[in-house]
């Protein structure tokens, strides 16, 4: 479902939404904002990622921002990434800025992007 105006900023962009009712298996691609509420079994890219806290991602994540709410099993790069109290995130997670809510969970390897890595860390918040 495309929405004419979307959360770019008042940029009047187009964001796509996949509602919790709908499983996608396969890689998704776009080139505008992403809201996922269902489930995607594949690899994903996009400008700007909302994952809702009932969502399952099995797969890399590839966003330039990415706020995750839901589980995440697979590899996370994002410039700027913020985990919310509810996530629950299975794999690596290479980002330029982060932040983590008090609850959220990461089990895996954090790297900053100026190619740092800050080791293995198992994260459970709260």
């Amino acid at each position: 479902m495309s929405a004419p105006k979307g959360s770019g900023g008042g940029r009047g962009a187009t964001f796509s939404v996949i509602g919790a009712d709908v499983t996608i298996t396969g890689d998704i691609a776009a080139s505008v904002d992403l809201h996922i509420d269902g489930r995607v079994d594949g690899d994903i890219a996009c400008a700007s990622l909302v994952q809702g806290a009932e969502s399952r991602i099995k797969g890399h994540v590839d966003a330039q921002s990415a706020t995750l709410a839901g589980h995440v099993e697979g590899s996370i790069t994002a410039q700027t990434l913020v985990i919310e109290h509810s996530a629950r995130i299975t794999g690596d997670v290479t980002y330029e800025s982060i932040s983590i809510a008090p609850g959220g969970q990461v089990d895996g390897r954090f790297t900053h992007k100026g190619g740092v890595q800050t080791g293995e860390l198992k994260l459970i918040s709260g």
